[in-house]
């Protein structure tokens, strides 16, 4: 029987619909509308493609959003300053640095540049510490915040579970782990170095594929009890295929999200929460 779909295009757009409720609340207790900054540096198409999408949500739930487009060859003290400005600007609520940036750019040194408090994308060490240590408060990454959000919207079962990760980035990998841990999953990491890798992911409970090879993971990775979160994004002549061989693994698989239409709305609708739950939290300092 094929595997059940989650819908990550369905539950955001329910998502979205109540964040457009809590910004009206808001704008209208308060008299403040949530502000979401983005920096784009330079020309990267696909960048300007997740922008576009990005502004077009925040528009349709009610957030003032704005992008600072800097030029490619801008000198990183003017990066640095164009972020201090916006976390001194009590208009803006969330900032996000559009990656990837251009490689003479120390990404580290920009995104620590971020507030914590501002920083959406929950990348700031602050942040990714909290994560970490199991804290509360801090801001989450929108694609790992999407994925666990996801699951729990459709009732997946957490607790107990083996979940295996394949990939390791500081965006999806690492913290999508940490978040299966502190809901109390039994966590594995693999990457391209794991030996016996189709072995260890044919025992997942749920299956994370976020390493950025299409089609990477077949049907002799998966079993009939795997729930596969796809987190790819791979642009092979005009079309987007995620990391996941859809067609093999949804005739094994569970529960498969469908690429597009699976964590990519998701991760835009925590990008919505995460910049009103900030805005909200300085109302209240």
């Amino acid at each position: 029987m094929a595997a059940k779909i989650l819908d990550g295009k369905y539950v955001s757009q329910q998502i979205r619909r109540n964040i457009s409720l809590k910004v009206s609340e808001i704008k209208k207790e308060h008299q403040l509308t949530p502000g979401l900054a983005v920096i784009l540096v330079g020309e990267d198409s696909a960048s300007k493609i997740y922008i576009k999408h990005k502004m077009k949500a925040c528009e349709e739930v009610g957030i003032h959003s704005q992008v600072h487009h800097l030029d490619k060859n801008i000198r990183e003290d003017q990066v640095l300053k164009k972020i201090e400005s916006l976390n001194s600007d009590e208009a803006t609520h969330g900032i996000l640095v559009q990656l990837p940036l251009p490689d003479y750019l120390r990404k580290d040194r920009i995104l620590s540049a971020i507030a914590p408090q501002k920083d959406v994308d929950g990348l700031h060490p602050t942040n990714a510490g909290k994560l970490f240590l199991g804290q509360d408060g801090g801001v989450i990454p929108c694609t790992p915040k999407g994925i666990i959000t996801l699951l729990k919207w459709y009732d997946v079962e957490i607790k107990g579970k083996n979940a295996v990760i394949i990939g390791r980035s500081n965006i999806v990998g690492k913290p999508v782990g940490m978040l299966l841990l502190k809901n109390d999953a039994t966590v594995t990491y693999c990457h391209s170095k794991t030996v016996g890798l189709a072995d260890i992911a044919k025992k997942a409970d749920i299956l994370v594929a976020a390493l950025g090879k299409s089609g990477f993971v077949d049907s002799s990775m998966v079993n009939n009890q795997s729930v596969v979160i796809d987190v790819g994004v791979n642009r092979i002549n005009n079309k987007i295929i995620g990391d996941v061989n859809f067609e093999e693994v949804q005739d094994i698989a569970s529960m498969i999200t469908p690429v597009p239409g699976g964590i990519g709305p998701m991760t835009i609708a925590m990008l919505l929460a995460n910049t009103v739950e900030e805005a909200k939290k300085q109302l209240n300092h």
